[in-house]
C-alpha cells in the first residue's frame, strides 16, 4: 500500500503562472519533484490576472448595475483554475509523466453553502489516493468545491492556498510548498520598503497575524496549517534562495521581538451613526454579517453621548457593498445613518515576542506621529498592535516603523 508520506502538496500561484511558457516551465519543476521520490500533488490559481477579467464580465453583463447572481459568478470564477490544472497537466503528459487533473469536486472536496466565501466542510480523499496509487501526478483547481446541493462554490481571497493546506492535511503529507511570485515572507513589503529582510523561519501565530493583516498568504490557510501541524514552505517558484519555511513556535529564530510589519491595503470603513448603547447593539450589528461570512477587524465605539452610540469597524473592499447593503436592510436596527468610506489602509507590528513586553506601542504612536500621520482606529492583541490610517500614508509609515525597530538588521 503507498506510503502516504512520502506526498508532497504544492501550489502554484500569482505571476508564476501567467503564461504557458511558464506553465511548461512549472510543469518541469513538478516532474523532477517525482524524479527525486515524492508524489506531487499539485494545486493551481488561475493564469495571470484571469480571475479579474472574469469578475469584470460578470459584471458587466448583469443590468442597472445589478452585482452578478453568486451562484452563478462561482460556476464562473471555478474555470480559471480549471484552465490552469488541464493545461499543466497537457504539459506534464507530454514530457512522458502519468498525469490527471482534477476540479475541486473530483478531488472529493466539499464546502459549506456560502458563495464567493465558501468554508471546506470535508474532504473525501478515496480518489486521490487510487490516482496517486497508479503512480500518477495529480493536478488540482485551486479555489473550488461543491456543496451539499451539488453546487459549484469558491472559498474567497486565497482561496488556493487553502485549497493546499487542507489537502496537505488531508493527505497526511510532509510539507505543503507555496511557489508564488515572491521568494517567501519578509519583515514587510519589499516593494515598500527597499531594506525588508526575508524570514527564514516563522512561526505559526505570527504568521496568522500577518495573514489576517495582508501578508503573501490567507489566514485560513494558516489557520489549517496550525491546527493539522503542517509544516508551510514560501518560495519563489523559478529561485533558487531559500524561502520561508512556517512551522511551530519552538522552531522559530525568536531573536527579534517584533517579527515584521503586516500591511493591508484593500480596507473600508463603516460607521453605524447614532445608535441606541443598550445590550446587545454590537451583536445586532455584527451578527448579520459574519451570518454572510463577512469579517471584521478593527471596531470602535465612542463614549455614549444621551443613550446614543456611533459604531465604527473596517471590512476588506470587496465586502463594503454587500456589508452596507446587509445594515441598511436590518429593519430590527434603529439608526441615523450609515456612513461608508475606503482609502484605508491597516498597518500592524506583528510578534510573539511582543508578549508582556511593555512599550510597544507608545514607540509604534510616536513614530507615525513624527510622520503626521493621522490615527483613524487601534486595535490590538497580544502578539499584534493595529493602526487604521489613510492608504495614501502607508509608504511613509511602514518605513519609520521599519526602521524605528531594526527590522533590517539580523
Amino acid at each position: 500500500m503507498f506510503l502516504k508520506n512520502n506526498i508532497v502538496v504544492q501550489k502554484y500561484g500569482g505571476t508564476s503562472i501567467g503564461d504557458v511558457d511558464k506553465l511548461k516551465l512549472i510543469a518541469k519543476k513538478v516532474v523532477e519533484k517525482k524524479s527525486e521520490g515524492f508524489f506531487p500533488v499539485v494545486v493551481v490559481s488561475a493564469m495571470g490576472k484571469t480571475t479579474d477579467e472574469l469578475v469584470e464580465m460578470s459584471e458587466k453583463v448583469t443590468f442597472n448595475q445589478t452585482e452578478p447572481d453568486l451562484r452563478e459568478k462561482d460556476t464562473l470564477l471555478s474555470t480559471g483554475e480549471l484552465v490552469s490544472a488541464t493545461l499543466l497537466a497537457m504539459s506534464i503528459k507530454s514530457l512522458g509523466e502519468e498525469v490527471i487533473s482534477l476540479s475541486g469536486p473530483q478531488a472529493g472536496i466539499f464546502t459549506d453553502q456560502i458563495h464567493g466565501s465558501a468554508r471546506i466542510s470535508d474532504i473525501n480523499t478515496e480518489r486521490m489516493l487510487n490516482e496517486i496509487n497508479k503512480n500518477k501526478i495529480l493536478i488540482i483547481a485551486g479555489f473550488q468545491g461543491i456543496n451539499t446541493e451539488g453546487d459549484i462554490t469558491t472559498l474567497g481571497r486565497g482561496g488556493s492556498d487553502t485549497t493546499a493546506v487542507a489537502l496537505a492535511a488531508a493527505l497526511k503529507a510532509d510539507v505543503c510548498e507555496i511557489f508564488t511570485d515572491v521568494e517567501g515572507i519578509y519583515t514587510t513589503d519589499p516593494r515598500i520598503v527597499s531594506t525588508a529582510r526575508k524570514i527564514n523561519f516563522i512561526n505559526y501565530e505570527d504568521m496568522l497575524e500577518m495573514a489576517v493583516l495582508g501578508a503573501k498568504m490567507h489566514p485560513r490557510s494558516i489557520e489549517l496549517a496550525s491546527v493539522y501541524d503542517v509544516p508551510v514552505y514560501v518560495a519563489g517558484t523559478f529561485s533558487k534562495t531559500k524561502g520561508t519555511l512556517i512551522v511551530k513556535g519552538d522552531n522559530m529564530e525568536n531573536n527579534k521581538t517584533v517579527t515584521g510589519i503586516a500591511i493591508d491595503k484593500k480596507v473600508s470603513k463603516i460607521t453605524v451613526k447614532k445608535i441606541k448603547n443598550i445590550p446587545g447593539t454590537a451583536a445586532s450589528i455584527l451578527k448579520p454579517l459574519s451570518d454572510q461570512s463577512i469579517s471584521i477587524d478593527v471596531i470602535v465605539q465612542n463614549i455614549p453621548m444621551d443613550g446614543f452610540i456611533d459604531f465604527s469597524f473596517s471590512v476588506s473592499d470587496d465586502d463594503l457593498q454587500r456589508a452596507y447593503d446587509i445594515l441598511m436592510d436590518q429593519i430590527n436596527l434603529d439608526f441615523e445613518d450609515i456612513i461608508k468610506g475606503s482609502g484605508f489602509a491597516k498597518i500592524s507590528l506583528v510578534g510573539t515576542g511582543m508578549q508582556n513586553a511593555p512599550g510597544y506601542a507608545t514607540e509604534m504612536f510616536n513614530a507615525l506621529g513624527n510622520e503626521k500621520i493621522n490615527i483613524e482606529m487601534i486595535t490590538t492583541s497580544e502578539i499584534r498592535i493595529t493602526c487604521l490610517i489613510s492608504e495614501n500614508d502607508v509608504k511613509s509609515a511602514v518605513n519609520a516603523l521599519h526602521s524605528t525597530f531594526e527590522l533590517d538588521k539580523e
